[in-house]
């Protein structure tokens, strides 16, 4: 086994990932909601992270080679190696000759498809400064399901009873950061729980309702070639147990 982490705590030593995929060179784990993919100054009091405990899981070092928010759970890649971590992390940044596809619960009920073709700013805390101020950045999603939800209306004086929400099916074509999140917003389609891209109160009520406070975002299948034989690997996660809790809430509910 690896160095074990002095400042990972009991708990998360103890805890194991659902390990997807292992060979020599890649390492895919089933990333659980509410973990980091490793630390970081702006989450201090967090004490679970994917990449230590994967690390001490296997037994060996690992480089993550794409992100997953905090919130989101599914499909994560990890490398054994730097070289591996390079390549796969820039067709991860480009897209080229990957699928990814996820999961999400939004707000509204968006048209049944469509392609959202808008560049994003990058964001303020990537310090990686060889990237452009603007990029290119394409997202494609499919409506599977509408429905209602109990709740009033954000804006009572419009005679509202309930809140429309729907569940996508969303495929982003290029890999920026929160690309999914801020391309859904940008539709006026905000992810539900999404604390920083969507509408804190329509946010609080969802989770008092269904009695859990998630973003609701799932990396569900992942398709790339090896970064060593080029074979074409296909990963897929189920949706987590709690994605039944919306069967039971929604009213009026029609599928696409």
């Amino acid at each position: 086994m690896g160095d074990a982490d002095p400042h990972t705590d009991n708990a998360t030593i103890e805890a194991m990932l659902d390990l997807l995929y292992r060979d020599e060179h890649l390492a895919i784990v089933n990333k659980p909601a509410g973990w980091l993919v490793h630390r970081t100054p702006l989450d201090k009091g967090e004490t679970r992270f994917v990449l230590q405990t994967l690390r001490d899981q296997i037994g060996q070092h690992v480089w993550p080679v794409h992100r997953l928010d905090k919130g989101t759970s599914g499909v994560l890649v990890f490398a054994l190696s730097a070289e591996v971590a390079r390549t796969l992390g820039q067709a991860f940044e480009s897209g080229d000759g990957l699928h990814k596809t996820y999961r999400a619960v939004v707000r509204g009920w968006p048209a049944d498809e469509g392609l959202i073709d808008h560049p994003l700013k990058r964001m303020p805390d990537d310090m990686r400064t060889e990237r452009m101020e603007v990029q290119p950045a394409q997202s494609r999603f499919a409506t599977l399901r509408r429905f209602e939800l109990p709740l009033p209306h954000s804006q009572p004086q419009q005679g509202f009873a309930s809140t429309r929400c729907a569940e996508v099916a969303l495929e982003p074509l290029t890999g920026r950061r929160h690309q999914l999140r801020r391309h859904m917003k940008h539709i006026a389609h905000p992810i539900i729980g999404d604390a920083t891209h969507g509408k804190g109160p329509l946010n609080r009520a969802v989770a008092d309702l269904i009695g859990l406070q998630r973003l609701w975002l799932h990396a569900q299948s992942l398709e790339l070639p090896h970064p060593v034989s080029g074979q074409r690997l296909r990963l897929a996660s189920p949706l987590p147990g709690e994605w039944g809790l919306w069967d039971a809430l929604g009213t009026a509910s029609t599928a696409v």
